[in-house]
């Protein structure tokens, strides 16, 4: 319950994150974390006060994060119930830092460095530190972790050398730095099934919304998160 509870507590908070970093981005890591401490100044409330339009976009921000609560601890219980208890915290850390990467991307189509660096090592603390007590199926070698990242980099890399010519940002900087991230906390074999997994997942949101570009870094959330949950479902089974 209290895995619940926080994960819905950060859910709620995910829209006001992704604004404030809406607000200061492209910018370096250090600008970002001091930005975060220290906002821009806001228009003073009495100026939007009576403004029905202003009504009207609180209360979407309001149902947007009352969303992104649920779903974060919807993904909370099952991070609890679907893993080893003693890796429930390291599988939230994921999990939250995914979900505000989606918002982010989505808002701004960046991914910060201060969060896609910050989720790499904590995919190596990961496989070098988590407890391995219970032969958890969430667990992975650090040489697998290593290699997992390395694959992440090249790969999109390598792909994007054939798509150059005709989709010069196939695969952002942000993305990359991301898909080096989850296979630092997936191992090497997942990265190739994330990648065209997300491939998968972002055709049917270019179709479903009706456009040919947009964010990518939402896709890949999705995929790993799919691909997180059905490889435990798998193994257990």
């Amino acid at each position: 319950m209290l895995y619940i509870c926080l994960s819905f507590i950060f859910g709620l908070l995910i829209p006001f994150l992704a604004r404030r970093f809406s607000k200061i981005m492209p910018a370096t890591p250090a600008y970002v974390i001091y930005r975060m401490l220290k906002p821009l100044k806001r228009t003073p409330y009495k100026r939007w006060k009576n403004n029905e339009r202003y009504a009207h976009l609180i209360s979407r921000f309001a149902m947007r994060s009352f969303g992104w609560g649920v779903i974060s601890a919807a993904l909370g219980g099952a991070a609890y119930f679907c893993f080893a208890v003693q890796n429930v915290a390291w599988l939230l850390f994921l999990i939250w830092i995914l979900l505000l990467l989606y918002e982010i991307d989505e808002r701004t189509l960046l991914l910060p460095d201060v969060l896609t660096v910050p989720l790499l090592i904590g995919g190596f603390c990961f496989a070098a530190f988590a407890d391995h007590g219970n032969l958890s199926q969430t667990l992975i070698p650090v040489q697998m972790s290593a290699l997992g990242a390395v694959l992440g980099y090249v790969l999109p890399v390598v792909a994007s050398l054939f798509l150059v010519v005709k989709y010069p940002e196939a695969f952002g900087g942000g993305d990359i730095k991301l898909l080096a991230a989850i296979g630092a906390w997936l191992g090497f074999g997942a990265v190739p099934v994330v990648i065209v997994a997300s491939s998968i997942v972002f055709a049917l949101i270019c179709l479903i919304k009706r456009q040919r570009a947009g964010a990518f870094g939402p896709s890949i959330v999705i995929a790993t998160l799919g691909v997180v949950f059905f490889v435990n479902l798998v193994m257990i089974n």
